[in-house]
């Protein structure tokens, strides 16, 4: 009887403390002041859109920060893979490193709020040519390439990233 008491009184003092902690991340406004967006926001003030391009619907925005990689090419990867392959080329570009693009795609599989990183192959910040990094935006952001989303009440918004590894000017790897 006494290991079942002792038992007990552990179990509603952890239950107890789950619901204070609970309360307390709800009513904790000084975060949201703070960080008033969500890990992964691409800002339409700060990021590279076409004046047209709006999402569908409200402010929601699936797939987290990283994307919907499985889904969102059109038809699929490999498609998308050999067409960059086919579309790129090197105009003498000697560059090596990493070119990223985040972004997001709308209900009709357009893109807009492009994040561009470039790094060097040592994962530090630099600028690649700016001719390669347009040519392969404009390669990236081609409609023919993503697929857009409708549910039955409104349109669905998604993120998406590609990761470029250049080397010598060439492309050897698209990621994811």
């Amino acid at each position: 009887m006494r290991l079942f008491l002792s038992t007990a009184g552990k179990m509603f003092g952890l239950i107890i403390f789950f619901l204070i902690c609970l309360n307390s991340c709800k009513n904790n406004d000084a975060s949201t002041e703070k960080y008033p967006n969500y890990i992964g926001y691409l800002d339409p003030e700060t990021t590279i859109s076409d004046i047209n391009f709006e999402i569908c619907g409200d402010e929601d925005i699936k797939g987290t920060h990283h994307g919907l990689p499985k889904h969102a090419y059109k038809p699929n990867k490999g498609v998308f893979d050999k067409t960059i392959r086919a579309t790129y080329r090197n105009k003498g570009y000697t560059d090596s490193g990493y070119l990223n693009f985040r972004f997001i795609v709308n209900c009709r599989g357009e893109t807009g709020r492009y994040e561009i990183v470039q790094m060097n192959l040592g994962l530090e910040e630099t600028t690649l040519s700016e001719d390669m990094v347009n040519q392969l935006f404009q390669l990236t952001a081609d409609k023919e390439n993503w697929n857009g989303y409708r549910s039955k009440k409104s349109g669905i918004n998604y993120y998406m990233y590609v990761s470029y590894k250049i080397e010598d000017g060439e492309i050897s790897e698209i990621l994811p």
